[in-house]
């Protein structure tokens, strides 16, 4: 430990450099709660999304499999070809314990119709609306994602602070209260001890 000047003005000025370190870390040990909080709920939520994308993209696939059965691969490749969809994503963005989190927004317009509905199976319209909607959740799984990885590393570097401020800094200043509390301590005895001395020698004058 650095030694610092057994002064009154030392004292005042460590004890409260302690203070502010205390309630630092009192505010990103808050601030490491909710963000763990919230870390534990997104994991939740991706493992959800992630789940229902999967069940979502099996029923896509069956129902793209049962429209080849019915009409054939080059005949839905074709019918591909004429299907005008355009997806339009938006960004917005909020702040949760000083970590910007996008929301994305997912905009579909579709020119219909994309072909004549005479002669097609209505699992290519079924297969066409489940695409949709597979797009739709991968857009929100995307943005879970996101979110999951941008709190993660401000937890860590949360987790970083509070641990310096716990195991370093508040440590250091207490030790230096400690120490020049102590060291005036010592010099006010001393200096008590002096001031009789010096009186009995008086007396003895």
């Amino acid at each position: 430990m650095k030694l610092v000047s057994a002064t009154k003005a030392n004292l005042l000025k460590s004890k409260r450099e302690l203070d502010l370190t205390r309630e630092g870390f009192q505010l990103l040990d808050e601030k490491r709660r909710i963000l763990v909080g919230e870390l534990v709920s997104l994991v939740h939520i991706v493992e959800r999304a992630e789940e229902e994308l999967d069940r979502e993209i099996r029923k896509g696939y069956e129902l793209m499999d049962k429209a080849v059965i019915n009409m054939g691969r080059v005949k839905i490749e074709e019918l591909a070809l004429g299907v005008d969809i355009n997806y339009n994503i938006y960004f917005s963005t909020r702040r949760i314990m000083g970590v910007n989190i996008f929301s994305i927004n997912l905009d579909i317009k579709e020119n219909a119709p994309s072909y004549s509905p005479l002669g097609v199976s209505f699992y290519v319209d079924e297969a066409k609306e489940k695409f949709k909607d597979i797009v739709n959740l991968i857009v929100q799984l995307a943005e879970k994602r996101i979110a999951l990885l941008r709190i993660s590393r401000e937890l860590r570097k949360t987790i970083r602070k509070v641990n310096a401020l716990e195991k370093i800094h508040i440590p250091f200043y207490e030790r230096t209260v400690k120490y020049i509390s102590e060291r005036l301590d010592e010099e006010t005895r001393e200096s008590f001890s002096m001031l009789k001395l010096i009186r009995e020698r008086l007396g003895k004058i």
